[in-house]
């Protein structure tokens, strides 16, 4: 069993340690896979395994034999970041309950926003012109979001893809929401 554990890994679970620990099957899973951009603020990613699956993969992935190293730099933020991350395992708790109190507060100004419980808030849009100059006027206010149009996403589910940290303050989230309200009624997305 593998999990792909990007936007669980650092949020979910006691401590932070993912979505197999979240659910409590953590030896029933022979690999998670993860990467580093999201929680440890880097770039790369890892996995973990036996260490006979991983030295299967290191001699016959062709992804794994065809593809640079990480670079010393990348390595060394993101063990800086687990490292914090084991240090304040709060932390976790803390993003988890931003994401929720964003999730719960654009939902209510009428956005269409899925259950979740990552640090990853979708916000669907449902169209491609639509998604990117909700994009546009959002990143002119101040607000820096991802675009995700078709054929990355389902026709329909175009989304703008928000991102949360523990570091976030309330005073910030708020006006992030005021931003999502303010271009959402501009462009007719919201009444």
């Amino acid at each position: 069993m593998l999990v792909d554990d990007a936007h669980g890994f650092g949020v979910l679970g006691p401590d932070g340690k993912g979505t197999s620990h979240l659910f409590g099957v953590s030896d029933d899973i022979d690999l998670i896979v993860c990467t580093f951009s999201k929680t440890l603020a880097s770039l790369g990613g890892f996995v973990v395994g036996d260490e006979q699956v991983i030295n299967y993969l290191k001699h016959k992935s062709p992804a794994l034999i065809f593809s640079a190293s990480p670079t010393p730099a990348s390595v060394a933020a993101a063990d800086a970041a687990l490292d914090i991350l084991i240090e304040q395992p709060e932390l976790a708790t803390k993003v988890a309950a931003n994401a929720q109190f964003i999730r719960e507060r654009l939902r209510s100004l009428g956005f269409n926003v899925p259950e979740g419980q990552t640090a990853i808030v979708p916000v669907f849009i449902g169209d491609d012109h639509q998604t990117f100059m909700f994009w546009r006027q959002l990143y002119d206010e101040g607000v820096f979001v991802n675009a995700f149009i078709s054929p990355a996403t389902p026709p329909g589910m175009q989304m703008l893809r928000t991102s949360y940290m523990a570091t976030h303050e309330k005073s910030q989230l708020e006006f992030i929401l005021d931003k999502f309200e303010k271009v959402g009624k501009r462009i007719g997305h919201l009444k």
